[in-house]
């Protein structure tokens, strides 16, 4: 592994995130919040002049091609440092407790996962509250891959590392160079920021409202300025909004973009694409028919259905309402979304759709082979044919979630939580979805947990958003092996 070359760029991301912080920082002293301006002006001090150091110990360093495993390394260290370095001026300020919960809580949001420890989210600097959704957006498309636009620029070449970051079991290159492909989802990301931001502010929310909502909705994220989430506003108009970009952010990014160049046949011609849509609009119906008599009209039936199936399905974890006090059968649609994610190459979360439908049209295959020993049945998706290491990697995949899944959970209870909340926080973490049911439910927080929980927990976070193999690569004797 190349040291110098990953203090090098990990330098530069420090640099970047310290960058950000200065939009928060700017908002600490407009709203006169002292304590949370000095916190943020002697992070930014202390991170960008350590980094600069590095930057200049190492500036005659040669260009060089990074490596498969040094793309393993910088990946996990960036969100491990960006969470670092986003947490402190939650404790300098004396915004949260403990450091424990200032990490969990910006890992949560780089990690795009919304699960949080505060209990009246109101209470809390407005510059705060801005810092963690502002974490998810810049998650949601991915540090790396905004790394990855800049990197040429030292001369350091970025394909290692977009393949190790990007969700999903592919990565779909848009343009020949890697920078350029990293520059246009950045430029649709930042172009559906603007759309939602702008729609949310016809809908009568201010501009700090809008923007925070539309960072953690194009995130998939989750984290709300209110205590009631976007219920808060009790509004039709901004439901159907941020379920529409909920739902956007869901889908694989590359197909956006194709999309907005005028290939619409992409979509038409895109399994996961068009089993994602099918499985939004199965749990909506199902969801709101069961709703028909717990609401007053069809209306709200298919609203708070379909916002709810949207923010669990894309990971999001956004709420407009208890849902724990559904009847059951929708409490059981919304547990089922969760196991399933958005698709790849989305900002969402979760096993991904693309997954399971290969797995099932595996299970399909290995049925007619057991009917037909001497056939030969082609796996296809979107019309290509899919190769049997890639099956191999999805099944690896699929079992070492759920083997992490039960870990966790087992973790979990160890803390003294019923069965019910165990399975529930770490099928909420480890998917990136943020709440779950039990006691971390919609209406409900991570704070009662003891430290060693959220150390867990903000674990979990990072391998579900890392998709599990880049950082659990990391603790194979193999990898270190030269």
């Amino acid at each position: 592994m190349n040291v110098r070359l990953q203090l090098k760029i990990i330098s530069l991301l420090i640099i970047i995130i310290s960058c950000f912080m200065i939009v928060p920082a700017i908002l600490a002293l407009y709203y006169q919040e002292m304590e949370s301006f000095n916190a943020f002006v002697i992070v930014i001090a202390v991170s960008c002049s350590l980094a600069l150091i590095f930057l200049y110990r190492f500036r005659k360093l040669k260009t060089e091609l990074m490596s498969t495993r040094d793309g393993f390394v910088f990946v996990t260290l960036s969100w491990i440092f960006a969470a670092l370095i986003g947490s402190l001026p939650l404790t300098l300020s004396g915004a949260f407790p403990s450091f424990t919960d200032a990490y969990f809580e910006v890992m949560s949001g780089f990690t795009t996962t919304g699960a949080s420890i505060l209990t009246d989210i109101e209470s809390m600097p407005r510059s705060i509250l801005f810092w963690r959704s502002l974490s998810h957006w810049l998650g949601g498309m991915g540090i790396v891959v905004l790394s990855v636009a800049i990197l040429p620029i030292l001369g350091i070449g970025g394909l290692q590392l977009i393949k190790a970051e990007a969700p999903g079991p592919t990565v779909d290159k848009l343009t020949p160079r890697i920078a350029g492909t990293a520059k246009i989802l950045w430029f649709i990301y930042i172009g559906f920021t603007v759309t939602e931001t702008v729609l949310l502010l016809f809908g009568g929310m201010d501009l700090f409202d809008a923007l925070t909502h539309t960072f953690s909705t194009l995130a998939t994220g989750g984290f709300s300025t209110k205590n009631a989430s976007v219920g808060h506003y009790n509004s039709a108009y901004i439901d159907g909004v941020i379920t529409l970009f909920m739902i956007f952010a869901g889908i694989n990014f590359t197909l956006h973009f194709r999309v907005l160049t005028g290939r619409l046949h992409y979509l038409k011609h895109n399994t996961e694409f068009k089993i994602y849509l099918l499985i939004f609009v199965v749990s909506t119906l199902l969801i709101a028919f069961n709703l028909r008599s717990f609401y007053g009209s069809a209306g709200d039936c298919f609203r708070f259905a379909s916002f709810q199936a949207a923010s669990i399905l894309t990971t999001t974890g956004f709420a407009t309402t208890d849902f724990e006090q559904w009847p059951f059968l929708s409490q059981m649609i919304l547990f089922f979304l969760m196991f399933i994610g958005g698709c790849s190459g989305s900002t969402g979360g979760g096993i991904k759709v693309i997954r399971i439908v290969t797995l099932l049209k595996q299970g399909f295959n290995e049925m007619k082979f057991l009917l037909h020993p001497r056939g030969v049945f082609t796996l296809r998706i979107s019309g290509n044919v899919v190769r049997k290491n890639i099956v191999y990697a999805i099944s690896g995949f699929f079992f070492l979630y759920v083997f992490i899944l039960l870990i966790i959970s087992l973790t979990v209870a160890t803390s003294g939580q019923d069965l019910i909340t165990s399975f529930s926080t770490a099928l909420a973490t480890l998917g990136n979805i943020g709440p779950g049911f039990g006691k971390i439910g919609p209406a409900e927080n991570y704070a009662f947990y003891p430290g060693y929980v959220k150390w867990t927990l903000s674990f979990a976070m990072l391998v579900g958003r890392l998709e599990l193999y880049t950082v659990l690569v990391l603790f194979t004797p193999r990898f270190w092996k030269h």
